[in-house]
């Protein structure tokens, strides 16, 4: 399956902060695909890269996505691209959305953001209801995009902290503010993250993070992937991922970040167990091909 089924026509490139624009992209061939909120799209850009971002508009809005990006100075080209070259009128093929960080029920929610991290939590905190709080860390107010907009539509149910001014914030007593059933979302540079995992209780904590966590595996083996749709047996090499193994093979595999933090190379497990080293936890019978790996046979839905 075509893993950037969706044509849009990017409608807009409007700055929300210093070093931030958000893009509008508009179905180019009728209604886009339903989201929820925390969902993020694969966007294919015309330098030939792919990348994820959140959906941070309107799941209402079925004729359009809008999404945020950052300028990174260590940008492996998305950033970069979109920043100094994208212009209004571009077609470009997103996928379809995929949700690694649902919205939860619970009788109290609060909403962490650090910098485009508020991305996925913008459409999290419209639909948790008038009982939802957001706290929302950047250096100065205005490198924190959207911040105009969420103050002016929630008022003092969101907390804009400049770190410039007031330093980080203190998440121990927040979370000491917060009944035994909050939910707490929090998405942001991995310092803040940290800070938020040492401070707020596990069981109602969920996170969302730009790059993995670093991890300690086994050293890599070789080992046999067999595709039982097709009967053929893919030899993945110790130095080779099981992506790439499959790519080379002849089997088209969707990818985007190859770290384990996206989902879009999941791929269906049959038979063999997995050894899973992605960052966002596959589901039983499924696995993240870019990272994840066996030491032993695999028999794949393929």
């Amino acid at each position: 399956m075509n893993s950037l089924p969706q044509k849009t026509v990017l409608d807009r490139v409007e700055p929300v902060a210093e070093g931030a624009v958000s893009l509008v992209l508009r179905g180019a061939e009728g209604p886009l695909a339903p989201w929820e909120p925390g969902a993020h799209v694969d966007v294919a850009l015309p330098n030939w890269l792919t990348r994820q971002y959140s959906l941070c508009g309107d799941p209402v809005d079925r004729g359009g996505y809008r999404v945020a990006v950052r300028y990174d100075r260590l940008s492996r080209g998305g950033s970069e691209y979109i920043h100094l070259f994208l212009r209004a009128g571009r077609a470009l093929d997103v996928s379809l959305p995929r949700n690694n960080f649902p919205l939860l029920p619970a009788p109290e929610h609060l909403f962490v953001a650090g910098g485009i991290g508020i991305t996925p939590l913008m459409p999290m905190l419209a639909a948790a209801g008038p009982s939802a709080r957001l706290v929302y860390v950047g250096r100065s107010e205005a490198t924190m995009p959207f911040a105009a907009e969420l103050k002016a539509t929630y008022g003092d149910r969101v907390r804009l902290h400049a770190t410039a001014e007031y330093g980080r914030p203190d998440f121990t007593a927040l979370a000491a503010g917060l009944g035994p059933d909050a939910l707490v979302y929090c998405c942001g540079p991995e310092p803040m993250l940290a800070a938020a995992e040492a401070a707020f209780p596990a069981k109602g904590l969920h996170i969302e993070r730009f790059r993995p966590v670093a991890k300690e595996f086994a050293p890599a083996e070789p080992f046999e992937a067999h595709c039982v749709r097709s009967g053929r047996t893919v030899p993945v090499a110790a130095e080779d991922s099981l992506l790439d193994a499959l790519n080379h093979a002849g089997f088209r595999i969707p990818s985007g970040c190859r770290e384990g933090v996206c989902g879009s190379c999941e791929i269906g497990v049959v038979g063999g167990e997995p050894e899973h080293r992605d960052d966002i936890g596959a589901p039983p019978g499924r696995m993240y091909c870019c990272v994840s790996r066996a030491s032993s046979r695999l028999d794949l839905d393929l």
